[in-house]
């Protein structure tokens, strides 16, 4: 038995952004704060999303000052603009317009803001179900798939500790899919968030918490990244790849959100909180050798990921394809240039003094816990160290 959490509305294809406003007016918001960034804003995607909700009468302002990982510091920021109000009156919902950041930030001040308190009194093991303030996304990154998921992760500065939220409350009404919004990011900013959403395809479909539906929108979302993640890579302005990466997000923020993620998310969040890797490359970094390393306990389900990506043939043996897709993993990092550990800069000295607290706080968020073989501490700190050079 399962049970599925989803968007209620997905506004979908290029130039779909004008929709903006009768989303928002299906959420019931009538004045808006648009979380976001400054380079959001100086892309013309601000204001593109102000045009649209005005032309739907909707009032709005803006807070740019989230961060590329988002700490309480940013979020008590958004908390002291979201109480200033618009026009003499309250904000009643939120738009981010940004990567999974500005969205995480959006998740996190909708609870805040209806139910107080500190978002380390919302990490998991609680589950919030509470409802917030209602939230729209508009993700300018196909990776995080965070407009479709029940998740949010936001850094604690006093421990470094990425705190995994999660819960009915984070699910946004509604999101904005339009890959038009996607054609100005970066290489290494597309390379990371790509292999971040094959990250969660693949996790969800080996999950301990796989179920019928998350399977479908797992495979559906690695058929359609697996053969365009180079392609838009090397061709940033290639239309038809940008928006197959965009969907293939979103599916597969659908299918962990109903699945759960697995080890490679679980080692990936201290990296990130204590050495400031951004999500999707840390992610990256981990993935073919945590592959590697789980194989063993779901082999044909890995071996299917190989085959919906098109790089094994619908024929191939599971041994074959596990062999093929372990090979195809190594040869995308290198493609794409996803560097390791020691080749980011990390000092060797802090990782190695770090493993056991990253390997402590792996498995307090429960993450390890959904994978096809669940290690202990030792082998996460084992793990740590094949990653690193």
């Amino acid at each position: 038995m399962s049970t599925l959490v989803l968007p209620r509305i997905l506004e979908s294809g290029p130039g779909s952004l004008s929709r903006l406003g009768s989303v928002a007016g299906q959420a019931g918001i009538s004045r808006a704060l648009i979380i976001t960034d400054a380079t959001m804003i100086q892309l013309g995607y601000v204001e593109r999303a102000l045009s649209a909700l005005s032309e739907a009468g909707v009032a709005a302002a803006v807070f740019d000052g989230t961060e590329p990982e988002p700490t309480e510091t940013s979020i008590i920021a958004g908390l002291d603009c979201l109480k200033s109000g618009v026009e003499g009156a309250e904000f009643d919902g939120l738009i981010a317009v940004g990567g999974g950041s500005a969205i995480d930030s959006a998740k996190a001040l909708s609870i805040l803001a209806v139910h107080g308190g500190r978002m380390r009194d919302y990490k998991v093991p609680r589950i919030v179900d509470e409802l917030g303030l209602p939230v729209i996304a508009v993700p300018t990154t196909a990776g995080t798939g965070s407009e479709a998921t029940k998740v949010a992760v936001i850094t604690d500065p006093e421990s470094d500790e990425k705190m995994l939220c999660m819960g009915l409350g984070y699910m946004p009404f509604g999101a904005v899919l339009d890959p038009e919004l996607t054609y100005s990011l970066p290489k290494r900013v597309t390379a990371d968030t790509g292999i971040d959403a094959i990250t969660h395809a693949m996790e969800a479909y080996v999950s301990r918490k796989a179920n019928p539906f998350s399977d479908q929108q797992a495979l559906a979302a690695l058929r359609l990244m697996g053969p365009n993640i180079r392609r838009v890579f090397e061709d940033p302005q290639n239309a038809d790849a940008r928006e197959a990466m965009l969907l293939g997000s979103t599916l597969a923020g659908i299918a962990f959100s109903n699945a759960s993620v697995a080890l490679v998310h679980g080692m990936s969040r201290p990296i990130g909180a204590f050495f400031h890797v951004p999500h999707g490359l840390s992610n990256a970094m981990l993935l073919p050798e945590i592959t590697a390393w789980s194989l063993p306990s779901a082999q044909t389900r890995y071996a299917q990921c190989a085959r919906a990506m098109g790089w094994a043939a619908d024929g191939t043996s599971d041994a074959v394809a596990n062999d093929i897709l372990l090979e195809e993993l190594k040869m995308l990092n290198a493609d794409l240039g996803v560097p390791t550990p020691s080749g980011f800069g990390i000092e060797e000295a802090r990782w190695r003094q770090l493993r056991p607290l990253m390997a402590e706080q792996a498995l307090a968020s429960g993450s390890p816990g959904n994978n096809p073989r669940i290690p202990t501490a030792d082998e996460i700190v084992e793990l740590y160290d094949r990653v690193w050079a």
